[in-house]
């Protein structure tokens, strides 16, 4: 229904009794709301009320038509309720197209791969926890299953600020009608899609709003009064780098302590590590394949370092680690500058002062010419027998 400029100049009239001469589009929505009608369109994007960015007028022109034609208490219920559109029969579903994740061909499984493989192909829900060092591929390892066994995933990238909105869904306004849209969870629910939940250990106790759906029940989404239930498939895969319990050595200074309760829906928790040198090879190999740099000599000496700088950080000597992901970053490099060095040393750069000198110079000894490095070798050797006492 149409209203008449008499009808809209009351409802301003009314609105300027409660708000005064200017009210906020924040405070209008929850004005209309809590009536259970949508916030009318001509008042919020109206060229004669928009003062500013999300500030409305209530006087000027609407003051003048409220005194050339004032309308009696009938007519503005009348108005009122033209305007108002239930809520629940205002749903907005995610639309969104395939969501199985490419497969990426420099990928080689290892660690938990096969396991997560049969878990995902079973379709049972069983919410999993995977914890690891960053870059060591827990995140890559979901998605490649998923690829390999053509399921789709949502990924949701979580943090202190992520609420049950984000998650669940939330209203928002569309064609100034407030109207519900669904979030990931509730849309990988309809899928029986994979919901991968990223760095979980940086969220809050507001994550406590999809307990119920970690034990596998349906979901009643409270602003439209509609049950969902897991469709066949649908699982909960979430990825950290601590078990939810922070960290005190500041290396992952945004980890939250997650509730015991939250962390005991999760059945299974999985402790992945780094790939070993064998496979860590491969993937470096592979990508090297892919950016057309191929240099075996180079990757046997990437893997070697990155194992002692791995081996000299589980010993606590060092405080940082060279990851998985960071060889790959440097092998990008490589494919660009054609230069080892500096392919290292850009990469390497997010390091401190000191600790970048002590890995770059770690590399340098052992990537000498052949000559070079014997000599070095030896060098070592006549050090260490000169601290050896007779």
């Amino acid at each position: 229904m149409k209203l008449t400029d008499s009808q809209k100049a009351k409802i301003v009239s009314d609105l300027r009794d409660v708000f005064g001469s200017t009210v906020t589009r924040k405070n209008l929505i929850a004005f209309f709301k809590d009536k259970s009608m949508a916030i009318p369109n001509w008042l919020v994007n109206g060229a004669e009320y928009r003062l500013d960015k999300g500030l409305i007028s209530l006087s000027g022109v609407s003051e003048v038509v409220v005194k050339e034609a004032p309308v009696v208490e009938q007519d503005m219920a009348i108005a009122m309720q033209a305007q108002v559109v239930p809520l629940r029969q205002k749903k907005m579903l995610t639309e969104v197209g395939n969501l199985v994740p490419d497969k990426d061909e420099t990928y080689v499984p290892f660690g938990f791969f096969r396991d997560l493989e049969s878990i995902i192909k079973s379709k049972q829900f069983y919410p999993l926890f995977i914890t690891g060092l960053t870059g060591n591929g827990k995140t890559t390892m979901v998605e490649q299953v998923c690829a390999k066994l053509k399921r789709e995933v949502i990924r949701v990238n979580v943090s202190i600020e992520t609420d049950e909105d984000d998650l669940v869904g939330g209203s928002t306004l569309i064609d100034g009608n407030v109207t519900f849209r669904e979030g990931p969870v509730i849309t990988a629910m309809r899928r029986g899609a994979i919901l991968l939940i990223d760095e979980i250990d940086r969220g809050s106790n507001k994550l406590m709003c999809i307990q119920g759906i970690l034990e596998g029940k349906p979901y009643f989404i409270k602003k439209t009064g509609e049950v969902v239930s897991g469709a066949p498939g649908f699982n909960v895969v979430a990825t950290a780098n601590t078990k939810g319990r922070g960290t005190d050595d500041g290396k992952y200074i945004a980890a939250q302590i997650l509730d015991e309760a939250f962390l005991e829906r999760f059945p299974v928790t999985v402790e992945q590590e780094y790939p070993t040198s064998v496979i860590e090879k491969k993937i470096i190999i592979n990508n090297m394949e892919a950016l057309e740099c191929a240099d075996e000599d180079f990757a046997d000496k990437l893997v070697n370092w990155a194992e002692i700088i791995r081996k000299t950080f589980t010993e606590g000597a060092i405080d940082e680690i060279v990851s998985t992901r960071r060889l790959v970053h440097i092998v990008k490099a490589y494919s660009v500058f054609k230069d080892r060095q500096k392919a290292i040393n850009l990469c390497i750069n997010r390091f401190d002062s000191d600790t970048k000198a002590a890995f770059l110079d770690l590399y340098q000894k052992m990537d000498l010419p052949p000559g070079e490095q014997k000599k070095e070798d030896e060098n070592a050797r006549l050090n260490i027998e000169e601290e050896i006492p007779f």
